[in-house]
């Protein structure tokens, strides 16, 4: 008499632990894809910051409470940064000399992911006239926030002209 309801309740079991298992791989599969594509936004960020390099950019990029190191070892914040655009500008209409420009761009791109932060590494190149005037090791590290990702923390070491260590 139990024979009929212990395979009843074995085949119901199964069935369960099939379902949970093929949910796991389901969330699994969708949690790869979400941290694909955030790794996408990220790195999308990134490539259009070091291309545009206007204070607009530099608004969004950076956390109000951003803490910079910069390759020299001065440290300061978004303040200081968004502040030496109007020290940029008075410059420029003192200057006669024309101002060669500077373009930044980014190579081995290194990003991880971690629930509500990410750390993204990179070598920094800058150019002038096409050519390769400087590269720094940058390493940032990033808040998600209601209008997206942005710095919290960036640590920049340059990298000596004769070596790429």
């Amino acid at each position: 008499p139990g024979a009929p309801f212990s395979l009843l309740r074995r085949t119901a079991m199964l069935k369960i632990k099939t379902t949970i298992q093929a949910l796991f791989v389901l969330y699994l599969v969708s949690f790869s894809l979400l941290q694909a594509d955030e790794k996408q936004v990220l790195e999308t960020l990134l490539t259009e910051f070091l291309a545009g390099q206007t204070e607009a950019h530099h608004a969004r990029f950076w956390a109000d409470e951003l803490i910079y190191t910069s390759s020299n070892g001065t440290r300061f914040g978004k303040a200081e940064i968004m502040a030496s655009f109007a020290e940029s500008t008075e410059d420029t209409k003192e200057s006669e000399e024309p101002v060669t420009e500077t373009k930044y761009s980014a190579s081995d791109i290194d990003i991880r992911l971690h629930k509500d932060h990410a750390i993204v590494a990179f070598k920094l190149i800058a150019t002038q006239d096409d050519k390769v005037i400087q590269t720094y090791w940058n390493t940032g590290t990033f808040a998600i926030r209601d209008a997206g990702w942005q710095a919290i923390d960036w640590q920049a070491t340059m990298i000596p002209q004769d070596g790429d260590s």
